[in-house]
């Protein structure tokens, strides 16, 4: 939709640039146009002509619908890119993290005694116990969505196997009976925490 609207609007400034005589200040002030279009306030300070293409240097000041707050956050991060990379490394290291764990976790409510509880309700009572945050809950929530296998335990890093081998055994065990599935389970856990141990 904006597409459409504005469209039409960038067009007929492209074929007012190439009739004007003041070239380099219509099109400083055409491009502060466009910008102008989403919220965004820019100066041109510099326009350099190359071959088929023209290199533009801007200043831009903050959006009209950017709070105070957002903007020096942006402007922190850009004095500071050195933290960038490593952030995201970081969110993304503890996004599989949480794939692991919730993948895991699925697995051991699908294999466990009673299979008749599909619904999510009851399920989440079941595992109030664990004191799970609600990001996990969720994770567990998408994950039970398809069936999962005994890879999700075979597969985690030593560090989620730790975390997860006691949520493991409060789950195995909430039936009261531990079964060979999920004895299988948390035999692959603990071989990943203590690999010399002998299980």
């Amino acid at each position: 939709m904006i597409t459409q609207i504005v469209r039409p609007l960038v067009e007929n400034q492209i074929r007012l640039l190439a009739n004007s005589k003041t070239t380099q200040e219509t099109l400083s002030q055409t491009i502060a146009c466009w910008l102008g279009y989403i919220g965004v306030r820019t100066e041109v300070t510099q326009l350099i002509p190359n071959s088929d293409r023209i290199s533009v240097e801007l200043t831009v000041s903050k959006p009209e619908f950017c709070s105070d707050q957002d903007w020096q956050k942006i402007l922190n991060n850009l004095i500071n890119p050195s933290n960038d990379r490593a952030t995201a490394q970081s969110n993304d290291d503890e996004l599989a993290k949480l794939v692991q764990l919730s993948r895991l976790l699925a697995y051991l409510i699908q294999i466990s005694s009673n299979k008749s509880d599909n619904n999510w309700e009851i399920i989440e009572k079941q595992l109030s116990p664990l004191n799970l945050d609600q990001i996990t809950l969720e994770a567990v929530r998408s994950a039970l969505k398809v069936p999962q296998s005994i890879n999700a335990a075979e597969k985690l890093d030593p560090d989620i196997a730790a975390r997860a081998f006691p949520l493991a055994v409060k789950i195995a065990w909430m039936d009261h009976l531990i079964s060979a599935e999920e004895s299988d389970v948390l035999k692959s856990l603990l071989s990943l925490i203590a690999p010399d141990m002998k299980i």
